[in-house]
């Protein structure tokens, strides 16, 4: 297995940025050689970031080959957002098939997104509200409350973007995430049915399964042994469940692979004995030294698999 880096946190003194407006000089040396230095293969890379290069095939190939001289590769093109709203989903549409672009001038093997809008009904303070943020009853968006139509929709949009990507070797990657149509392992089984492509997956993301709801929707091993042999990317990280019955309410602590309530030993298991070949994407932690914590997940999950190499 494959490991690539999907970063949540982007600090290294002297610099602390915001990991979702990354631009590509934040890519320091210093960052890329500590990211190399913990073992990983890869690094998932926001179409948004590639943007900021210009947008040129000569700025995109520079910024790749800046990567791929610490010794990795731009594993993922990470190209999110709603495709069924109204108001944001034609840009996002366009989003993918720029991405798929990007991915042919990196040489990323996916495209990977989630298809959650920004959130509507944010309450006050924000994430108050049922239908915000994660943590409560009802989730924005989701699978429970989307028809077929929604679904059919979607699939049209994947089998364009899969047809624009099988030309360049690219697989596109739909991620299982709250506040979105594909929630869990039914909806991802369906819209994998209908799309019917061969370079169209799922990225199985349990921590999303965890924190869609106040309490989850499904067991975590039945959601990663129901998509493990159709999935092409998989974001990886765990969690801590602080749950309020009181109020309908939980908020979720992030902690390295090995230490939260997913068992990560078993969904490693189911992903290997479905023969997947692709990367194992640990989704880093979002507050303090993010090197510290995510070398513990990338040296747990390889202990992992090592011992199921024997």
């Amino acid at each position: 297995m494959k490991f690539c880096y999907a970063n949540r946190r982007m600090t290294l003194y002297p610099n602390s940025v915001d990991p979702w407006d990354l631009a590509p000089e934040d890519y320091t040396d210093a960052f890329l050689t500590k990211v190399k230095e913990m073992g990983f293969d890869a690094l998932e890379i926001g179409s948004d970031t590639l943007d900021k290069t210009g947008g040129s095939e000569k700025s995109v190939k520079e910024f790749t080959n800046k990567v791929k001289s610490f010794g990795l590769d731009i594993g993922c093109i990470r190209s999110g957002g709603t495709l069924t709203e109204a108001k944001n989903g034609p840009e996002n549409i366009e989003k993918i098939k720029k991405s798929i672009i990007y991915g042919t001038i990196t040489g990323a093997e996916v495209v990977n997104g989630a298809i959650s809008a920004p959130i509507r009904y944010p309450g006050s303070p924000e994430g108050s509200a049922y239908a915000s943020s994660s943590g409560w009853p009802k989730s924005q968006d989701s699978s429970k409350e989307a028809t077929m139509w929604i679904y059919e929709h979607l699939s049209k949009i994947y089998q364009d973007s899969c047809d624009q990507a099988s030309d360049n070797n690219i697989n596109v990657s739909v991620e299982i995430h709250q506040n979105s149509p594909v929630d869990n392992s039914w909806s991802a089984k369906y819209l994998y049915d209908l799309v019917d492509r061969s370079n169209f997956g799922i990225n199985p993301d349990l921590g999303n399964v965890l924190w869609n709801y106040d309490q989850p929707e499904e067991k975590f091993e039945n959601c990663i042994d129901n998509v493990a042999s159709i999935s092409n990317y998989w974001h990886c990280k765990n969690l801590h469940t602080v749950y309020h019955p009181e109020n309908q309410r939980s908020v979720f602590l992030r902690v390295p692979l090995q230490d939260g309530e997913i068992d990560y030993r078993y969904a490693i298991t189911s992903m290997k004995n479905a023969g997947y070949k692709g990367y194992m994407a640990i989704e880093g932690t979002q507050n303090g030294d993010q090197f510290y914590k995510d070398y513990q997940s990338i040296s747990y999950a390889k202990s992992v698999i090592k011992s199921l190499d024997v």
